[in-house]
């Protein structure tokens, strides 16, 4: 059964047209009231800082009341933060009123269990079943209340504080954090000043429009000018929610998610800890397979998304595992994507290896990998048309064993992704616009 609302990372949508409205909010919260078990009343709402979240989380906490639950309104938060306040306080569920890495039109929801793990698809779909059938349901005689409490981004920065590095450890590091004028724009400065690091600040002023905007781990263009400029030893983003991690090396280089999770996984090993395998996607860089492999150890490839990534790791019983986007997760950490925690322990990696980051990726050779995207406005677009599936081979054959194409469409946004990698960059990206050209001829 297909699910009509969530996609690959909870419900997101532009502002002002369904699924992204009060009312809808309002329908969804009396739903998932509904799916809770009797006894579980209590639901944390965290949001980030666009400036939809704050009257959205306020429409879903008033539909959860409606049917009878109290909620607690947390303010701004970091997604990974509303995933740690669940194994903290065990409330029934949580969720979090953020479109990630989207624009400020964007808005979305994204929900954590008890444990602190996102919903099944199983409980998705019990979800949107009782949605579609919301009116039918009676109002609670006796409503739930709903009440703020600004501690809880105090108790997630304390567990940063106390959980991964000492304090001063970071003394005589010059770094550059960008907080994507996002969730992370007061924790993440007061974490790692916390740590002894000099640390520069750059898109922590959030007004409700500007978060993700030319900046954080999607745009990396200002960091890197930063860390030049001040000549820091590395430079840290994260994206709107704070649930991804991309770096910048002294040398204004990039440091991937793909790469982030080699130096980990090389880290693991390094102090003789088991590491099985290590949980990718179909993203994820050739060098990182050849790198784990000069290791022994196994890369599995997931669907794309953090979601399925947790669900390889967890069928296998293995710890690690991310997205080259900067979705990083490690199980004996935490439940989700934390890119603070994820900052953390690269940084724990480096110092106990005495390198740098230019040098503690050295490691891994990262192939050229071209991404290219194809936004379409309505319907889908057949990636299996028999002249598309042609030109992959073709492509494919000239690259050879060092090489790959892969095609997908985005599961949050209207766009098909053209990706292929390859030893040579130029080649790579020859072979990338001509697949962009042949897909647009066919199915555009």
């Amino acid at each position: 059964m297909n699910k009509r609302y969530f996609g690959t990372d909870g419900i997101r949508a532009s502002v002002g047209t369904p699924p992204m409205t009060p009312d809808w909010l309002l329908r969804l919260g009396r739903a998932l009231a509904c799916v809770l078990p009797p006894s579980d009343k209590l639901v944390l709402i965290g949001e980030d800082p666009r400036q939809s979240s704050a009257s959205l989380a306020r429409a879903f906490a008033k539909g959860l009341a409606l049917q009878g639950r109290s909620a607690v309104l947390l303010g701004v938060l970091p997604t990974p933060a509303l995933a740690f306040m669940c194994r903290h306080r065990k409330p029934a569920l949580a969720a979090v009123l953020s479109a990630s890495h989207n624009p400020y039109q964007d808005n979305g929801i994204k929900f954590f269990s008890d444990t602190g793990f996102k919903l099944s698809d199983a409980e998705e779909l019990e979800i949107e079943r009782i949605l579609d059938a919301i009116d039918e349901v009676e109002i609670a005689e006796q409503p739930g209340q709903i009440v703020e409490d600004k501690t809880a981004a105090q108790e997630y920065l304390a567990h940063c504080q106390n959980n991964f590095l000492k304090p001063e450890a970071l003394s005589g590091l010059s770094l550059v954090l960008d907080c994507a004028e996002g969730a992370t724009y007061q924790i993440a400065p007061a974490l790692f000043r916390h740590l002894g690091a000099k640390v520069e600040i750059l898109h922590a002023s959030p007004n409700g429009i500007n978060i993700n905007e030319r900046c954080g781990a999607t745009d990396l263009n200002d960091l890197k000018k930063a860390v030049l400029e001040q000549k820091a030893d590395l430079g840290i983003a994260f994206d709107g929610d704070g649930d991804r991690l991309m770096m910048v090396d002294a040398t204004g280089a990039t440091v991937d998610g793909d790469e982030l999770l080699w130096i980990l996984a090389a880290d693991r090993l390094a102090q003789g800890l088991p590491l099985a395998g290590v949980v990718g996607t179909l993203m994820s860089n050739l060098g990182l397979v050849e790198a784990l492999a000069d290791k022994q150890v196994v890369l599995y490839r997931a669907k794309v998304g953090d979601r399925y990534v947790l669900q390889a790791l967890q069928e296998r019983g293995w710890c690690l595992g991310g997205e080259s986007s900067g979705h990083l997760l490690h199980l004996e950490y935490g439940s989700t994507g934390d890119g603070i925690a994820s900052a953390l322990l690269v940084l724990q990696a480096m110092l106990s290896a005495q390198q740098s980051l230019s040098q503690i990726k050295q490691g891994m050779f990262k192939y050229p990998q071209i991404m290219l995207n194809i936004r379409y406005s309505a319907g889908s677009i057949d990636l299996n048309h028999p002249s598309i599936q042609a030109a992959v081979k073709v492509v494919e054959s000239e690259l050879g064993p060092h090489g790959r194409v892969l095609l997908r469409a985005s599961g949050t946004e209207p766009l098909v992704r053209v990706m292929v990698e390859g030893r040579d960059k130029a080649v790579v990206e020859a072979y990338a616009k001509e697949l962009v050209a042949v897909i647009q001829k066919t199915a555009l």
